[in-house]
């Protein structure tokens, strides 16, 4: 359950991260507030996962997740550029949270 609710904490940071962008410096009001629910859900589940899994396993996924969600996301809204350079920098990122699943 515990990798469960860390790859959620994961989602919920890409989440965070796109929300804080949307909101302009805190100008707008409701991506300012979908930041700060995304904010403590994220940092609650990854909490909570740290309670079972070693906390450098945990923090690297999170941050894995994270990272790979956020950059898709602004590939598709065509906030940054898609290349193949990219995308295969990112396969390597999931495999490599995948390969720190498998050996933890």
């Amino acid at each position: 359950m515990s990798w469960v609710i860390l790859i959620a904490s994961g989602v919920l940071e890409a989440v965070w991260a796109a929300a804080l962008a949307a909101s302009e410096g805190f100008r707008r009001k409701r991506p300012a507030l979908l930041f700060a629910v995304a904010l403590v859900g994220s940092i609650a589940g990854l909490a909570i996962a740290m309670t079972e899994l070693p906390t450098g396993t945990a923090y690297a996924v999170w941050v894995g997740v994270g990272a790979t969600l956020t950059v898709v996301w602004a590939m598709v809204t065509q906030r940054e550029r898609a290349s193949v350079a990219r995308v295969l920098l990112l396969v390597l990122l999931v495999a490599c949270v995948i390969g720190l699943k498998v050996v933890s």
